[in-house]
């Protein structure tokens, strides 16, 4: 045989086996298919039907297979749960803990981890588990029940659970597959109840996303948690003190520990800006951050959201399998799929019982009927069983249509096993009512088959209210603001610029410092040849030589104005120009004269609020020339674009030095500016959401009241944050007065003060100082009047009352107690809105719908101002002496 031909020895059978050989590229092909169905159907993508993966199916099962009301290892129940799994107690002993930390369907005993804090569950040998109750209601039932064979064919296992409850939607789950991801996020118990009730009620449910962890979540682009949708999820976080604040729930996905090292890095990043960061969370989350000195808690806060995982954004990815098949449906769908399911199994129930109930009665007829006509008598008679059914069939002909169905040897059977001391003690009568009883029941499933959807509808309900308490929602679901990473992060770097040779940088530590800045934000430049540059910052960026102003670039303002004159090239025309910039293009050079070469600015300022100076011009002296100073005043000018020329100030040339000079700095010719507050989202905006404030500058502050009756006040910042029970939000005005009845918690009394309310920034408290104190009513009408109800006392009624607050109630202090009400028992507090107020909303309303000839204001203008008069002068300063609409605003 040659030694190099591996073929020698073979014969031709052989060799035609070789040519059938599978390469290994055709196996991989093959195999990876199989493969990958294999990971999609048996391991990472829950099944419609029940909601389960198979390894949590398995061990369900298990537990159900060792339920006998106590406690058992998990350790054994991981043992037992591996005939029925074939991949290792690892994966099992895994998911039996995620099971049980969901606390629906496990009864756990001993440390099963924490998910508040990531802490792992204790080894299985030490901690136990058993099926909940609820667990044990709705998941099993062997009668209705498909069964399969376990992975070696020792064991029988449950192809599907038959489960009576959405509990796909209220567990969630989360997989990674071959090719594709599912993740399906918890929702609430309760609400999947109600939304199935809906369903059952032929009308439209909608459900969201509620999560263990609590926190605050914005589902408004949830898309029914198909693909393509999301969740922002937030921490709870509040302020504790001006120098403290308190983390009390965490968003779904993170972990106290992951939460603080979160926090810990964007304060090495310089991103915020704190002292300390302590966890206190036990039972319940409590993280405290400690500030330093001087940060703003509101930008803080704000900034946690935006560079923590204090906000998180969730993406979910509904896929279900559903006849062998990986399918995504939205959370809608498989609500309606599994409601319909759990009628569909209630009905099973029920016609399964019928028929135990029907066979129950069949026999008990047979019972009766065999040992009233006293068949057993001639049992001697017959030799063997053939003869003897063939006597009880013929002996039970002249019954036959007092039963429900024909008899059959297994009755017959039953029938012949029956002992002789319970034919001897048979009581007719005691078989009547038994028959009696069992009629009613099978008229009640009856009734039950016919009336499904209510029988279905009262199975919800009666979910609910066994083990609904207790599971109520802990994600809150409101709109969430965008925060605008570059307006709350801290000041990270420091920016230096060489003016002379055109540097700019947070490396230039030896030139002139400008300002603190963080490394989100842009900067802006101009020159002396009047160019100017827009530029993020940097360790050294060349901007271009003989800077003359630079600072912070904050995109889309509008208020601050740039204030200019320069001369067009070496010996060209001299103009003035007022302009904003707006929004630029990063990196680009823009040229604010005409474009000349060797153009030359002789003045610039830049005015946060459009502040308009008066400077001096200096002409060259030249024959001829009598006048040498052109006095200019910006606020004779319009502010225009960036890009415009600008209005003429002399053909003549400048003194080469000192060629402008300051003689007055002039006031802001802009008016304030107008503010909303929009309560979905509870933050001020400029972008007309929400209910109108005012119009703010300076020192304006924003009043606010909460029903717990604490008063502060606010500056108009639009990244301060606002008490969640906020009943009054308006514009302060020095002299205003505030009528408040009040309920104190302490005597159980109503109690009315009228005040003005103080120039303070601390939070100070209106009424008493209890937990069930509360205003129940406040107002900054001038002259209001309220109408009071009373209670019933001793079966008597009491007229209600009309009481003018400006006459019973006199002015005090704010924190005064005031005045009670009144001795009766209050059952019910009105404010009359008096008619010139009412005639003025509705003046108001209209003039948002359109122009108004007679005032010659626009809608928005008009309706800012009258709204302005109306919260002052409580309404009477609209109308003149005719009683008519003034336009005198």
């Amino acid at each position: 045989m040659d030694d190099n031909n591996i073929f020698d020895g073979f014969d031709s059978e052989s060799h035609h086996d070789i040519d059938n050989i599978t390469h290994v590229s055709g196996m991989f092909k093959t195999w990876f298919i199989d493969y990958a169905s294999y990971v999609i159907l048996e391991r990472a993508v829950p099944a419609i039907e029940d909601g389960l993966k198979p390894v949590q199916r398995r061990i369900l099962h298990s537990m159900w297979e060792l339920e006998d009301g106590r406690y058992n290892k998990v350790a054994n129940l991981i043992g037992n749960t591996m005939k029925y799994h074939p991949h290792g107690d690892a994966s099992i002993g895994d998911a039996l803990v995620t099971i049980g930390q969901k606390d629906l369907l496990i009864d756990c005993q001993g440390n099963w981890g924490n998910i508040l804090t990531g802490d792992s569950a204790a080894a299985p040998r030490y901690i136990e588990a058993r099926l909940s109750k609820l667990g044990l209601e709705i998941l099993f039932n062997p009668k209705t029940t498909n069964w399969g064979v376990s992975y070696d064919g020792r064991n029988k296992e449950p192809i599907n659970l038959p489960v009576k409850f959405p509990l796909l939607l209220a567990q969630g789950v989360e997989g990674i597959a071959v090719g594709l991801a599912c993740k399906i996020l918890p929702h609430n118990f309760n609400e999947l109840i109600d939304a199935s009730i809906q369903i059952l009620k032929g009308k439209k449910a909608f459900i969201y996303p509620d999560f263990q962890t609590g926190g605050i979540a914005d589902c408004s682009e949830y898309k029914d948690g198909l693909r393509g949708g999301k969740i922002k999820v937030r921490a709870r976080i509040k302020e504790l003190n001006p120098k403290t604040l308190v983390i009390t729930e965490i968003p779904f996905g993170t972990t106290t520990s992951s939460l603080i090292d979160s926090i810990l890095a964007a304060n090495d990043k310089g991103k915020i800006k704190v002292k300390k960061v302590e966890d206190n969370t036990a039972e319940n989350v409590e993280i405290l951050i400690h500030l330093q000195p001087g940060i703003s808690p509101d930008k803080t806060i704000d900034a946690l959201y935006a560079f923590t995982n204090c906000e998180m954004s969730i993406s979910p990815n509904a896929c279900i399998i559903e006849n062998d098949r990986p399918r995504f449906i939205g959370v809608s769908e498989i609500l309606k799929t599994s409601t319909q399911k759990t009628v569909g199994l209630l009905k099973l129930e029920l016609e399964i019982e019928k028929r135990e109930l029907e066979e129950k009665w069949h026999f008990a007829s047979l019972e009766k009927i065999f040992i009233k006509e006293e068949m057993y008598i001639d049992f001697k008679k017959y030799s063997n069983k053939e003869t003897l059914y063939t006597y009880l069939y013929d002996s039970f002909k002249p019954h036959k249509r007092k039963l429900l169905r024909d008899i059959n040897d297994d009755d017959l059977h039953k029938l012949t096993q029956i002992p002789m001391i319970r034919i001897t003690r048979f009581d007719s009568i005691k078989a009547d009512d038994h028959m009696k009883d069992l009629e009613a029941k099978i008229a009640e499933v009856k009734n039950h088959l016919e009336h499904l959807t209510d029988y279905a509808i009262e199975y919800f309900k009666n979910l609910k209210k066994k083990y609904g308490e207790g599971r109520e929602r802990k994600t809150e679901t409101k709109q969430l603001e965008t925060i605008v990473a570059t307006q709350v992060v801290m000041a990270n770097e420091k920016l230096y610029v060489n003016k002379a040779e055109g540097f700019v940088g947070t490396s230039l530590k030896k030139d002139e410092f400008v300002t603190d800045c963080s490394d989100l934000d842009d900067i802006i430049a101009f020159t002396k040849e009047g160019k100017m540059k827009v530029f993020k910052v940097a360790d050294k960026v060349f901007v271009g030589k003989d800077i003359i102003h630079i600072a912070i670039f904050k995109k889309n303002d509008e208020r601050t104005t740039y204030n200019m004159i320069y001369t067009d090239g070496p010996k060209g025309i001299t103009f003035m120009k007022r302009f904003n910039v707006t929004g630029v293009t990063r990196e680009k050079e823009y040229d604010l004269t005409k474009g000349t070469p060797n153009s030359k600015v002789h003045w610039f300022s830049a005015n946060p609020n459009g502040e308009s100076e008066k400077v001096i011009v200096h002409l060259r002296a030249v024959p001829g020339l009598r006048k040498l100073e052109i006095p200019v005043d910006f606020s004779e000018m319009e502010i225009k674009a960036r890009g415009s020329v600008g209005n003429i100030v002399t053909k003549y040339s400048l003194k080469p030095t000192h060629s402008v000079t300051l003689k007055e700095k002039g006031a802001s010719t802009l008016e304030g500016e107008d503010y909303w507050f929009d309560e979905t989202v509870h933050r001020l905006n400029k972008e007309e959401r929400g209910t109108y404030l005012g119009q703010f500058s300076g020192e304006d502050k924003i009043m606010t009241i909460t029903s717990k009756g604490h008063y502060k006040l606010y500056t108009f910042d639009v990244l301060n944050h606002f008490d969640e029970d906020i009943i009054l939000i308006e514009k302060y005005y020095p002299n205003l007065t505030l009528t408040c009845i009040y309920f104190d918690g302490q005597s159980k009394s109503y109690f009315t003060k009228r005040f003005e309310p103080e120039m303070t920034t601390t939070k100070t408290l209106l009424v008493t100082d209890h937990e069930q104190s509360r205003i129940e009513l406040i107002t900054a009408q001038i002259n209001p009047i309220v109408e009071v109800k009373f209670s019933k006392e001793k079966g008597v009624e009491i007229p209600e009352e009309t009481i003018n607050m400006v006459e019973f109630s006199p002015v005090v202090n704010m924190k005064a107690k005031g005045k009670k009400l009144s001795s009766y028992k209050v059952k019910e507090i009105n404010l009359k809105e008096p008619e010139e107020i009412k005639a003025a909303r509705k003046f108001l309303k209209n003039a948002k719908n359109g122009d108004d000839e007679k005032s010659g204001l626009s809608p928005v203008e008009l309706h800012r101002r009258a709204m302005e008069k109306l919260k002052r002068s409580g309404g009477k300063d609209l109308f003149d002496d005719d009683g008519q609409i003034t336009f005198d605003f």
